[in-house]
């Protein structure tokens, strides 16, 4: 976070005008240029980097950086309510699910107003705000790769470091 001072201006009285005159300070940056007549005040104006590393004043109301939404994520025939920080990424969002669902993140498909999401999206530069709803799927190729596995049935055969054909 970056602190950065700014003067704030403001209508000065006639009164105001022949006491900044008398003290000798014209508008100056004094850490008291409202009470000693100048017509200034200095007031420090908080900085906060967005994810898009835009630079931006930091908000004063409570939906800053610190802001915890509660996403239900919907995964067919349950759903879960899981409260995480408004400017997570859906990969981090996929940590979460896969502590409640079993699942690891990499199995994971996460839909949000019908179009899947990548990891490195964030909550809130995507719209997700609170009380909205995540679909949940499991990625259908490696749900194939589980159950060839589970069943004891023939691997696939292709391109990998482990699986190349060997022709003699």
């Amino acid at each position: 976070m970056i602190k950065l001072r700014s003067k704030k201006l403001f209508k000065r009285s006639s009164n105001s005008k022949q006491n900044a005159a008398s003290n000798g300070a014209c508008g100056g940056y004094g850490n008291n240029g409202a009470a000693n007549g100048t017509g200034t005040r200095t007031g420090e104006i908080e900085w906060e980097v967005r994810p898009g590393g835009m630079l931006v004043q930091k908000r004063e109301s409570g939906k800053g950086v610190g802001e915890v939404i509660t996403v239900r994520v919907s995964t067919g025939s349950a759903w879960h309510d899981i409260s995480i920080g408004a400017t997570s990424t859906f990969g981090e969002l996929k940590a979460v699910l896969s502590m409640v669902t079993g699942l690891e993140p990499k199995e994971q498909r996460l839909l949000f107003k019908g179009k899947e999401r990548e990891n490195e999206d964030y909550l809130h530069m995507v719209g997700v705000r609170d009380r909205d709803k995540v679909l949940l799927l499991e990625d259908p190729a490696l749900k194939e790769r589980k159950l060839r596995a589970m069943a004891g049935g023939p691997k696939p055969m292709g391109p990998g470091p482990y699986n190349t054909p060997i022709e003699v």
